[in-house]
């Protein structure tokens, strides 16, 4: 098992950098979501991921992962599966900042989920930081539901969300054990090529073929989806789950800026008041230090 570095400000910031790539990739799988669905983007992402992936893996020359180091990699990715086939869904027929907005339970939900799981201690200070986190959520959402055309889904939708957020907050539990056992290129690897064999499953009744049209979306997707895992693999190994949890929050601050850019979408105060404190909260979590918040290491 590999020890936690002795501040948590790199890996913070290194699992920011993998929130701000996977934001990216909303953009691209947003689009390709409405064309083509939700199980055909994540189905033809994820396939294209394990060829991207599996190169640079098995250019390294690796040993076959143990069988409970394989065990994890397929019973994550399950769950990989499942958050995102249903947040996929859900941000075809919503706006793409409403829908990270409401998927921000997820971090509280790990908060907890790290004590169940981990035996991690949740500090006074981590438990602060992810209410203050929550708050600027709250603002947000208030000030933008309502504000724009809903589809008759959108109230289906709103629960996908949250439902891809339960299996993303247990996700992150795992990804955290995950990272103690392997490296990021192996995770990235597996992490596709077993989302790709589960949803294989479906593919006789659900897979369509993508045009031509489709494939540079489809690659993009699959690289910064690539990277991002790779950077919050690298930061799970070296910090604990409740620490690297709030860095989630910073994804709204993306999907304001990216659907700024790509939907002309306008930045209200509600959603300015919202992101600093989201900020604030994360900076709070980022600084803590073993005496003023004493968390003992995840259990592997």
């Amino acid at each position: 098992m590999r020890p936690d570095s002795a501040s948590p400000v790199l890996p913070f910031l290194v699992a920011c950098a993998g929130i701000a790539t996977f934001s990216a990739m909303d953009v691209l799988m947003k689009q390709l979501s409405i064309d083509i669905g939700a199980y055909n983007a994540v189905l033809w992402r994820t396939g294209a991921g394990t060829l991207l992936s599996g190169l640079a893996y098995l250019a390294m020359r690796p040993a076959l992962p143990d069988r409970p180091t394989m065990r994890i990699h397929a019973w994550r990715a399950l769950f990989v599966a499942g958050m995102a086939i249903t947040f996929f869904w859900a941000l075809a027929r919503l706006p793409m900042a409403e829908a990270i907005a409401l998927a921000f339970v997820a971090p509280l939900m790990t908060l907890y989920m790290a004590a169940i799981f981990l035996g991690e201690k949740i500090g006074p200070r981590s438990i602060a930081a992810s209410m203050l986190g929550l708050v600027g959520v709250v603002i947000i959402v208030a000030g933008k539901l309502g504000q724009g055309t809903y589809s008759e889904e959108a109230l289906l939708a709103v629960g996908a969300v949250f439902l891809s957020a339960i299996f993303y907050a247990y996700n992150l539990i795992l990804a955290r054990r995950q990272a103690k056992m392997a490296e990021p290129m192996e995770i990235a690897f597996f992490q596709n090529f077993f989302v790709t064999l589960f949803l294989a499953f479906g593919a006789p009744w659900f897979a369509v073929v993508p045009g031509i049209d489709h494939a540079p979306a489809i690659t993009g997707a699959a690289i910064l989806a690539t990277v991002s895992l790779l950077l919050l693999s690298w930061g799970y190994a070296r910090a604990e789950a409740q620490i690297l949890a709030t860095t989630e929050y910073t994804g709204f601050l993306w999907a304001m800026l990216f659907g700024w850019i790509f939907y002309s979408e306008p930045v209200t105060l509600p959603t300015i008041a919202g992101a600093l404190l989201i900020v604030a909260a994360c900076l709070i979590v980022a600084r803590k230090t073993p005496h003023g918040d004493p968390v003992e290491p995840a259990a592997a």
